[in-house]
């Protein structure tokens, strides 16, 4: 006989948990029941309280619960382990069905309850196997599922958590049967939680939804719909609802995950609510927008896995995956590759951030030897400032507005002449300018661009820029060609196409995805739209306008990107927590972002469906004594992680530091390394630097990234926003001091929800104005 075993969801999370020869013992176990799963050693038996599971032995210690899904016409058998559970837990309140609404398996579990809640909902558990040992031993046991805690009953609030909610109306959104009244009992969110812990996804997220305050349709449409089945469900039918069921079949790499960890395999987990767009047909550009941890990077992750599989044979690199900096797009590979794992198919996809894109097209396309040495911003300004020095100007106009209003301006819209200046719009811009005003500016930064030549040198904003302008002209003879070809029916284009050298020329990509969109200029937006054909799931955009950290505002439409009628909105957290969410959200408030469409965006409606500690917030008197209180926090999570991975203690890459300035991310490295002995890694923009276990950083390298613990250090007023940087522009042009505010609350935010687990915001003096709440712990 031939058994197929998979793997429940939860199941696999469950394991992740459990110490590392439990592991080994339960995929000892998984060979053992794919050769028979009958034999005497397993001790297979199906539970008093659901005939639907069984139990089998993993060792002296441990039960694997399963439930059977099905016997194929030639005896074989296939089961679904739904639970790796001590054997003194609580089995009499476990329950397996088929979902009504997803069609798929669902397992639920009340043991992990609090008693409170069991209490008025009149349920008594009763352990699955009553033990001989000592009265010591047994208290010393678990009592209750993997993650449920002892609890006092908390004091009832006056009326339900979901008060005004009907039997009926969870049963339609897919709340689990057996949750359903325990559900409408609930009076406290501590038990709230306990319930969601042991339900399925989907009650999981409609309850947590309802509690927190989502209308019913707002469930239905955000939750419910993304997941509900198009299939005549058959209630009874197991084998059909295991192929609707996310589910990992038992292998050699299944192990392989388990003894790793989670947290990679998190990191490209996609919930079942984001698929629809993963799998859609697009007849045009679609973008993704969301708060930080709704899943839109894993979802463009996962989109570019969909695209990929659906190409032709071939060797070419059809896909584009990009980003705007060199590290995330680092991350980003990794992340690709652990996802979809077979190389012929990665190799289908190009991954490479935005400037060294723009970079290639410039050196395809540029005369030999004539391709130009990029500076930074900082260079610019310098030479900016001596141009400003030879025409007598210093104290005319700031080096930085006249840097801005060249890259978004003159650039961004491509403005080749000083009359098309005159004409162009500057929206966004703040500080309005009198024609007198424009024609000095434009003398000013055309003596700047010669200054560039004759040095032969240009800035990552003219890069962008020409190769915007090469893809434009590129996209215009594949029309031209394409016209020519409609124009005579067809018919043979050899002759032509040799004359003019187009014999090869089509479109670079079939298929393009940004990630990280907010922070791209206008010029990098025209070089994509021209790189692709528009059509049919053409580009795919995903970003945030709220964790924009770089002063770069476009407008979609007006360079060619419709996605009117293809844009959706990510509103559930299920990386950052309520308690992190809650604190970063404070940071953001009383500031309207755009929506990257001339429209606005919001975090309204915002929420996060898991729960953790609240962030910390530590004020020390001295920067000194800020990097010592750091040292101490980084130590206790070390040890702390050290012990609860699986997976050898390497902690590398779950913890980091955000810092607010490079010179501060210099003096928190020193510390570390000379005076508390721990490891680091320096952010860059290649990636880590350095295989240290704590990750460094300025807040900027944190976008897209993702820890499981974090601290933000040096959140100090005139640190964080830097006053010394932009209160001059307060009282001479407030809209760029707003402009500069927005940035900073921007960085701070992005920074405090890179965190999953923990978050701790440390100062020195008095703390930054963003963190409003009252301080909860000083030094």
């Amino acid at each position: 006989m031939t058994v197929r075993l998979s793997l429940y969801q939860k199941a696999e999370q469950e394991l992740y948990k459990l110490d590392r020869s439990v592991k080994a013992k339960f995929y000892d176990f998984s060979h053992r029941f794919r050769e028979n799963p009958h034999s005497n050693g397993l001790q297979l038996k199906a539970l008093k309280g659901d005939s639907q599971i069984f139990s089998a032995r993993i060792d002296d210690s441990y039960r694997a619960l399963l439930t059977r899904t099905g016997t194929d016409e030639t005896g074989d058998e296939s089961w679904l382990v739904i639970a790796v559970r001590h054997r003194r837990d609580v089995y009499e309140q476990l329950s397996v069905a088929i979902n009504r609404v997803s069609g798929e398996i669902e397992f639920v579990d009340l043991s992990v309850v609090g008693e409170g809640a069991l209490r008025r909902a009149g349920i008594q558990l009763i352990p699955a196997e009553p033990d001989a040992t000592t009265t010591a031993e047994t208290e010393d046991a678990p009592t209750s599922g993997p993650d449920a805690q002892p609890d006092a009953e908390p004091a009832a609030p006056a009326s339900p958590l979901l008060a005004g909610h009907s039997r009926q109306l969870l049963r339609e959104l897919g709340v689990a049967e057996p949750l359903i009244d325990l559900a409408l009992t609930l009076t406290d969110t501590a038990d709230l939680d306990r319930l969601v812990a042991g339900a399925p996804l989907l009650s999981q997220d409609v309850l947590y939804g309802l509690a927190a305050g989502m209308s019913p349709d707002e469930v239905r449409a955000e939750i419910t719909a993304a997941v509900a089945s198009t299939d005549q469900i058959d209630l009874g039918d197991f084998g059909a609802a295991l192929a609707r069921t996310a589910v990992t079949t038992i292998d050699d790499a299944l192990q392989k995950v388990l003894e790793d960890g989670d947290f990679q395999a998190w990191k490209v987990f996609l919930h079942p609510t984001q698929a629809r767009l993963v799998d859609r047909d697009y007849n045009g550009p679609a973008r993704v927008s969301g708060g930080p941890g709704t899943g839109k990077t894993i979802v463009a992750l996962h989109r570019i896995h969909h695209l990929v599989r659906q190409l032709k044979p071939g060797r070419d690199k059809p896909i584009l995956l990009t980003t705007f900096t060199k590290n995330l797009t680092a991350d980003l590979r990794a992340r690709l590759t652990d996802l979809i794992g077979d190389p012929d198919l990665l190799a289908r996809v190009e991954i490479a951030h935005i400037d060294e894109l723009a970079y290639k097209v410039v050196s395809e396309n540029a005369l030999s030897g004539s391709v130009k040495r990029r500076v930074d911003d900082r260079t610019a300004l310098t030479e900016l400032r001596t141009v400003l020095a030879e025409v007598g100007q210093q104290g005319s106009w700031e080096t930085e507005f006249l840097i801005e209003e060249w890259e978004q301006v003159i650039l961004g819209q491509a403005v080749g002449t000083r009359t098309a200046y005159f004409q162009t719009r500057r929206a966004g811009r703040g500080r309005p300018l009198t024609r007198p005003e424009r024609a000095a500016v434009w003398k000013i930064l055309d003596q700047f661009t010669a200054r560039l030549d004759k040095k032969d040198i240009e800035t990552w904003g003219q890069a962008a820029e020409r190769a915007a302008r090469y893809e434009m002209e590129r996209a215009g003879r594949i029309q031209s060609r394409q016209a020519y070809k409609d124009q005579v029916g067809g018919r043979d284009l050899i002759h032509r196409d040799a004359e003019a050298s187009m014999s090869d020329l089509k479109h670079r990509y079939k298929h393009i995805v940004v990630d990280e969109a907010q922070d791209l200029r206008a010029a990098h937006w025209k070089m994509l739209r021209a790189m692709v054909a528009p059509g049919d799931n053409d580009m795919f955009i995903a970003g945030d306008t709220h964790q924009r950290v770089y002063d770069n505002h476009v407008s979609l439409g007006s360079l060619g990107i419709n996605v009117r009628g293809r844009s959706a909105r990510l509103s559930l957290s299920y990386r950052t927590t309520k308690e992190i969410l809650a604190r970063a959200l404070t940071v953001m408030s009383g500031e309207t972002y755009d929506d990257l469409d001339d429209g606005t965006d919001t975090l309204s409606g915002y929420r996060s469906v898991l729960h953790g500690p609240v962030p910390e917030l530590r004020g020390y008197a001295t920067w000194e004594e800020e990097l010592d209180g750091l040292a101490a926090t980084l130590r206790e999570w070390r040890d702390g992680l050290a012990h609860e991975n699986s997976a050898a203690g390497d902690v590398r890459g779950l913890i980091a530091v955000a810092v607010p300035d490079r010179d501060k991310v210099s003096q928190v490295i020193y510390h570390l390394a000379t005076k508390a002995g721990l490891g680091y890694a320096q952010l860059t923009s290649d990636g880590p630097r350095g295989d240290g276990e704590i990750h460094v950083g300025t807040m900027p390298r944190f976008k897209g990234l993702e820890y499981q613990r974090l601290v933000i250090v040096g959140a100090s007023n005139k640190l964080v926003p830097r006053t010394d940087s932009i209160d001059r522009y307060r009282a001479d042009d407030p809209a760029r001091y707003r402009r500069e505010l927005r940035k900073a609350r921007s960085m701070l935010f992005v920074a405090a929800t890179r965190a999953r687990d923990a978050l701790t915001i440390t100062w020195h003096g008095n703390p930054s104005p963003f963190l409003t709440e009252p301080v909860t712990k000083r030094n």
